[in-house]
């Protein structure tokens, strides 16, 4: 059950990053986040207050904010990054750096002790998720994945984000119900209001546009919460290399829906993500 709940947050989190992605491309990226915060912490204190806490703990709620300011950052440098022009190097950088710093941290600190499938399956996701991501400037444009480019900085730092947003969720006790990640969205929110503040005059949007943007934060609020369940029911590090595999999703459906052309590496990618989840789920 561990492992369907780690991929439903990585499908809501692709689907949540194809809207936004689309969305961005109308709206400035500042307007996109902010609110995306604000209608994940709508969801998450909805969500808490319909499934009560049988006790909400301190410490759960620290590290629940600890998770909302590792999404902060990461949401801010990845925008950063994405708005200089360097997707092909910002994207694959921050999502397999992440998985990376996850994995090691579940090992080496917090216990994890993966099976050989389990091991065979988080290898094999390294290499597809920057595969699928894009792998570098060569793989947009149809050649071999390189590391050139001028984000790389941007994305590791996104990375350590990401790995934090994980990290930090998984050790919330269960005790404390969904609390933890409505503390993580208002850390977020509370995080991002200095640079909302300087990009004020461009929330001035149709209404349809704000409600846009609040329903794909709401959307990543869900994925948080599927993760937390997962996290809960399996060790960190195979929950976090499932649940990161939501690169694959906005690539399969700029396929479907926008008619995009799939590099071979990407496509080996999503093939090589096919069997990680086959390995993950079996080990």
């Amino acid at each position: 059950m561990g492992a369907l709940l780690a991929l439903a947050s990585a499908f809501c989190y692709g689907v949540v990053d194809f809207a936004g992605g689309l969305l961005s491309r109308r709206v400035h990226f500042a307007v996109v986040t902010f609110l995306g915060q604000v209608g994940g912490l709508l969801l998450a204190l909805v969500a808490a207050l319909v499934m009560p806490a049988d006790s909400v703990r301190a410490a759960d709620m620290l590290w629940g904010a600890l998770s909302g300011a590792g999404s902060g950052t990461a949401m801010l440098f990845l925008n950063r990054g994405l708005s200089r022009g360097s997707m092909s190097v910002v994207v694959p950088v921050s999502a397999v750096t992440g998985v990376a710093l996850s994995v090691l941290c579940g090992v080496w600190f917090l216990g994890d002790r993966p099976t050989a499938a389990a091991w065979a399956g988080i290898c094999v996701t390294v290499p597809a998720l920057w595969l699928v991501a894009g792998g570098g400037r060569g793989a947009r444009d149809g050649g071999e994945p390189t590391l050139t480019g001028h984000g790389a900085a941007d994305g590791l730092i996104a990375s350590a984000g990401v790995a934090v947003q994980y990290i930090g969720l998984a050790q919330a006790d269960a005790v404390s119900g969904l609390w933890p990640v409505a503390a993580g969205r208002l850390a977020a929110v509370v995080l991002l209001v200095p640079g909302a503040w300087r990009h004020a005059s461009d929330f001035r949007r149709p209404a349809r546009v704000h409600a846009q943007a609040l329903t794909i934060g709401a959307g990543a609020a869900l994925a948080l919460i599927l993760y937390l369940w997962a996290a809960q029911q399996q060790m960190l590090a195979v929950a976090v290399v499932l649940a990161s595999l939501y690169p694959a999703v906005p690539t399969v459906l700029g396929l479907a829906l926008l008619s995009e052309r799939v590099t071979r590496w990407q496509a080996a990618g999503l093939v090589s993500a096919t069997a990680a989840v086959v390995l993950l789920t079996l080990g």
